[in-house]
């Protein structure tokens, strides 16, 4: 096979693999509805990403992306910087929160993040190296 062919398809494999890491929020957000408890009688849910911990749309898809990222391009250890990073600049936020379940949802939807992440960083890098 041409060499430039073979670049190509394995940058390809793992665009496709970073553009699926990437896009997990509606798995994210389904998987933390089905663990959050029924809404009370007035219809007030946990976690409302909006109003509880808002911007946790945008930090997933940037720790998703540095997840992916740091396990490509072999940097495991980034992973502690950005847990570190969310953790911490999320620390007040989840002090502040009436409900100690913000703070466990919180810790679950950071882990189902990162397992996602890893899982395609995962399938990138078989796909490249199987070729």
């Amino acid at each position: 096979m041409d060499p430039a062919i073979e670049v190509f398809l394995k940058g390809l494999i793992i665009a496709a693999c970073g553009l699926a890491a990437l896009l997990a929020n509606p798995a994210i957000r389904y998987f933390l509805r089905k663990i959050e408890p029924p809404a009370p009688k007035d219809d007030t849910l946990v976690l409302d990403p909006n109003r509880t911990l808002p911007g946790g749309r945008w930090i997933g898809i940037l720790e998703r992306a540095g997840v992916f990222g740091c396990l490509v391009m072999g940097f495991p250890a980034g992973l502690a910087f950005i847990i570190a990073i969310k953790g911490l600049g999320r620390y007040p936020e989840l002090r502040a929160q009436a409900n100690p379940r913000v703070g466990e949802l919180f810790i679950i939807g950071t882990l189902a993040s990162l397992l996602w992440a890893a899982a395609f960083a995962g399938i990138a890098y078989w796909g490249v190296r199987a070729w």
